[in-house]
């Protein structure tokens, strides 16, 4: 495939080109579907979802994630990668080489669509570790994936690692999230979860990577709000070998959920306590225990815990999680109808898709709404006994 390498801004042109002229703190928009089941759905349901919700947006980013979409490859980690150009391909496809055997590499299925200009070229990868360089690491395979992740984004000019999970895909970029998602065909795609979002760029500008989700491994995140502790959690984070080199609130909330789910094996609930804190008078009024864990809980994560107005949805292979701020600053509803779990920012969205919902609520501040997918196992379910 021969590429016109004038058709491609630069990333960093990019994410100063399309700066929105005014702020709506309180835009974007985000859905999420989860088929406990494990009965897959089209990816025309997140997009009919997304294009309700179009006037959370301003056109400068949508994008989607969705899981169990490659179950002919479920076991290869799959690196969806956006580059300016054919030297940062080059650059970024002998890192990993040096990493990986890679059983499949090809372009992202994509189509023409009005409104969708300047992509990035769009490549994906089906690979797994080498043996040889996780035993001379003395490291896991996921650890590895991570460590990669981090040198491309921040090393690797022109090249971005969108996603880097098993059995799931980000496809996000500049434009309205209907066209994103009719970009990438993904009414070709069935997933069993499935997360989207509608941008409107408020401290941050508008650029292909920049849109949501963001990931790592088989996390995604998109997110309503301003993450106000953003300072401190990037410089939590890296203790711990993360790189926050995307200049975006966001993506703090992918790491701090990796680190908190993965590396440290927290339950969903607790993790998503240890993000959103109760505050010190809700403590007091807890029985002893209770309040003795999240005082526990405040002491180790405070520098992970999430400040400012939120709301979240975390996808992974297991499910998802939906969270907002300890006050409820911005938006979410959820609903169910049988097997189906779904979230939005606003009703109409999951009444696109849920045509005859069983029950609609608004979750309270602070406590999640979770959804599991029977077929799977995930490090979410990790059960602890803690001391207190």
């Amino acid at each position: 495939m021969v590429y016109d390498i004038e058709r491609y801004e630069t990333f960093s042109a990019a994410r100063y080109r399309d700066e929105s002229p005014f702020k709506i703190h309180g835009g974007c928009g985000l859905m999420g579907i989860c088929d406990e089941s494990g009965g897959l759905m089209s990816g025309e349901d997140p997009i009919r979802a997304m294009a309700v919700q179009r006037d959370r947006g301003n056109g400068l980013g949508g994008g989607f994630a969705g899981y169990g979409i490659y179950p002919e490859l479920a076991e290869l980690y799959c690196f969806h990668m956006m580059y300016h150009d054919l030297v940062a391909k080059d650059t970024a496809e002998e890192l990993l080489r040096n990493t990986f055997a890679i059983e499949r590499a090809e372009p992202l299925p994509t189509r023409p669509v009005k409104g969708i200009t300047y992509p990035p070229i769009l490549w994906r990868y089906f690979m797994e570790p080498l043996e040889s360089v996780l035993f001379e690491r003395e490291i896991s395979a996921d650890d590895l994936v991570v460590s990669v992740v981090m040198v491309i984004n921040a090393t690797v000019d022109g090249a971005f690692v969108a996603s880097s999970g098993k059995n799931m895909g980000a496809f996000k970029g500049v434009g309205y999230p209907e066209e994103i998602g009719h970009y990438y065909r993904l009414e070709e795609y069935g997933g069993h979860t499935w997360v989207g979002h509608n941008r409107f760029p408020t401290n941050t500008p508008g650029w292909w990577g920049g849109a949501h989700p963001f990931t790592l491994l088989d996390w995604s995140i998109v997110h309503n709000g301003e993450i106000s502790s953003y300072g401190i959690n990037a410089r939590y984070l890296e203790q711990f070998g993360y790189s926050c080199s995307l200049g975006t609130d966001t993506e703090v909330a992918a790491y701090l959920f990796d680190l908190l789910l993965r590396r440290h094996r927290l339950p969903i609930e607790l993790a998503c306590k240890a993000l959103a804190a109760p505050l010190w008078s809700e403590i007091d009024r807890m029985g002893a225990d209770e309040a003795a864990l999240m005082r526990s809980l405040r002491a180790v994560y405070g520098p992970g815990m999430l400040n400012g107005p939120f709301a979240i949805v975390l996808g992974f292979d297991g499910g998802m999680v939906a969270l907002n701020d300890r006050i409820k600053l911005r938006p979410l509803v959820a609903a169910r109808q049988g097997s189906r779990i779904m979230v939005a920012s606003e009703e109409s969205a999951t009444r696109t898709v849920l045509d005859a919902p069983d029950a609609v609520w608004a979750p309270k501040a602070g406590e999640p709404v979770i959804a599991r997918v029977a077929a799977t196992e995930c490090l979410c379910d990790t059960i602890l006994e803690v001391a207190v």
